[in-house]
């Protein structure tokens, strides 16, 4: 029974390493997620652009979000003002030309309506050339150019800011380019300055020549849909508002100020 004592010590052996094995897969556990939880600095995102990037570098960002915020901020309030004119369509449909007179109609439209506008200054010109020596005018000839202007007045309102969303369309990718550039111009610097091209030499410029185009196409691609939604909604209001000035123009040179009821 000799050999007792030496199995003893092979069991006492074989249980502290299991004890080992486990206590070290509990603390490989623990610190895995410790580290897993812990968060990592990205060396190349938008923060390391902005704090290790050139005056160039940052003027170029400011340019691309103030070309964004302008793109949006004009996208909203052409769209707001669009929809304000269609509804002013349909007001305009439904109580100026069930009015019995053109200044009952006048009275019915709303004071910032386009379409009250329209109305005053067709009325304006009719009763001017009836108070005036533009009698030797034709009627119809300045009742029509008194509307048209108006006509235009109200084209040129809706299509404010449409310029700038063009601009942006255009030229975004260009300044997005631009800072593609300059960042593979740093990425060149560095390896004529390290004398290799080591990977962290090379990562950071390229990476920030990467998000400047990437960026520059986030800014241009909703100019150009905006600018192309935008000009399709200028095109239905404005074929509104001919349609009220044609009707309107109609019964001004009737002079059928008694019987608005043939719009």
């Amino acid at each position: 029974m000799s050999f007792k004592p030496h199995v003893r010590t092979l069991l006492a052996a074989l249980l502290l390493s299991f004890a080992l094995a486990i206590a070290g897969d509990i603390s490989g556990t623990a610190w895995a997620q410790t580290a897993a939880t812990e968060t990592v600095e990205n060396p190349y995102g938008l923060d390391a652009l902005w704090s290790q990037g050139d005056f160039i570098s940052k003027g170029t960002l400011i340019i691309l979000v103030i070309m964004s915020m302008g793109s949006w901020y004009i996208g909203i309030v052409k769209l707001i003002e669009q929809s304000k004119l269609l509804s002013q369509a349909k007001e305009a449909r439904a109580t100026f030309w069930t009015a019995n007179s053109i200044k009952e109609g006048i009275a019915t439209l709303k004071e910032d309506s386009a379409f009250l506008f329209l109305a005053e200054e067709g009325n304006k010109a009719l009763e001017h050339h009836e108070s005036s020596m533009l009698k030797l005018i034709d009627l119809n000839t300045w009742v029509g150019m008194s509307i048209q202007r108006a006509i235009d007045t109200i084209s040129n309102r809706l299509q404010n800011g449409l310029a700038f969303l063009a601009t942006v369309g255009s030229t975004a990718p260009f300044v997005g380019l631009f800072g593609t550039v300059w960042g593979i111009y740093h990425a060149l610097t560095a390896i004529g300055i390290a004398g290799q091209a080591s990977i962290d030499k090379v990562a950071g410029p390229v990476g920030e020549s990467l998000i400047m185009t990437a960026m520059g196409l986030a800014v241009a691609v909703p100019a150009v849909l905006g600018y192309n939604l935008l000009v399709r909604r200028n095109k239905v209001a404005m074929e509104r508002a001919r349609d009220f000035s044609s009707e309107l123009h109609m019964v001004l040179v009737s002079r059928a100020g008694g019987n608005v009821r043939a719009g």
